[in-house]
């Protein structure tokens, strides 16, 4: 269908406006990644890293000042840092106990341990998030959503080594761990950030809604990147299952299940289910073409 020049004028301005306060998005995460050299200096987080998480935010939640924008911008950047830190870096489970203890100690309040440079991101973060109305009731919900993501993460730590010796996970149990992609995580710190009263006494209505989400992330993102995933040494869906249509078709009928949740949640919560499935819209399209990682 022919659409006219007018409307594609209105339409050229939005997605402008939308780049604009992604552009402020990745320079401030630039600007921030020059300041923690130790966690962001290996070469998958390039530029373009930046801009896609940047872009990624700015195209979800294209309501949002920048201000806003910005700490959940830095909340994703803080997904990829922790993921870095337990797949590639830790080399013992030991190491993955330490990083999810320190991690955990940090949301608690306490100062982070010397020579601990996530720590010392994540203070930022949790000083920034104690600032906003209400933090102090829904700290816990926060708390929780970081726990299930460092556990997540390293139930895929044990996975990896347990494939290498002929005993993956089961689809199933894959698919249940999809908190390791630190997307409800982020969305529970943004809603914190930017909702009222009535959003954060909501937030496990929103937290399920999100995981459902979540799950479809997790085979699209695996659609996209499995020989990455492949060369990398990292578990993937088609892997598990064996044939990537398969897969597209459970992450299909997955969206679908989604589409009617969002629906219902739309009559209560307008900005928060449109938050969602642009999330999913997004992210769906963006992998469609290419992935978040730099070359490694």
């Amino acid at each position: 269908m022919d659409v006219r020049p007018d409307d594609e004028l209105t339409l050229a301005a939005e997605q402008g406006r939308i780049c604009a306060l992604a552009a402020k998005g990745q320079r401030d995460l630039q600007r921030l990644a020059a300041g923690h050299p130790e966690l962001f200096s290996a070469r998958p987080f390039d530029p373009a890293l930046y801009a896609s998480i940047a872009m990624a935010m700015a195209f979800s939640s294209p309501w949002c000042a920048p201000e806003e924008l910005r700490f959940a911008n830095r909340a994703v950047l803080w997904g990829f840092a922790v993921d870095w830190q337990v797949d590639y870096l830790a080399k013992s489970r030991e190491e993955v106990d330490r990083i999810t203890a320190d991690t955990l100690a940090v949301v608690d309040g306490a100062d982070p341990a010397a020579g601990d440079p996530l720590g010392r991101f994540l203070a930022e973060l949790r000083d920034e998030l104690a600032g906003a109305p209400g933090y102090a009731q829904a700290w816990a919900v926060w708390r929780d959503a970081v726990a299930r993501t460092l556990a997540a993460m390293a139930r895929e730590w044990d996975w990896r080594e347990a494939t290498a010796t002929g005993r993956p996970p089961s689809y199933a149990e894959y698919l249940d761990n999809a908190d390791n992609l630190a997307c409800t995580v982020v969305n529970v710190a943004h809603w914190i950030r930017t909702g009222d009263a009535d959003i954060h006494r909501r937030l496990p209505e929103l937290i399920a809604a999100s995981d459902q989400v979540q799950r479809v992330l997790r085979l699209v993102n695996d659609l996209a990147t499995h020989e990455r995933d492949r060369e990398w040494g990292d578990l993937n869906a088609i892997t598990l299952v064996g044939d990537p249509a398969e897969v597209a078709r459970r992450a299909a009928a997955l969206t679908d299940e989604c589409r009617g949740t969002l629906a219902d949640l739309a009559g209560r919560y307008p900005r928060e289910a449109r938050y969602l499935g642009r999330q999913l819209g997004y992210t769906s399209g963006f992998y469609g073409s290419t992935d978040f990682w730099g070359a490694r």
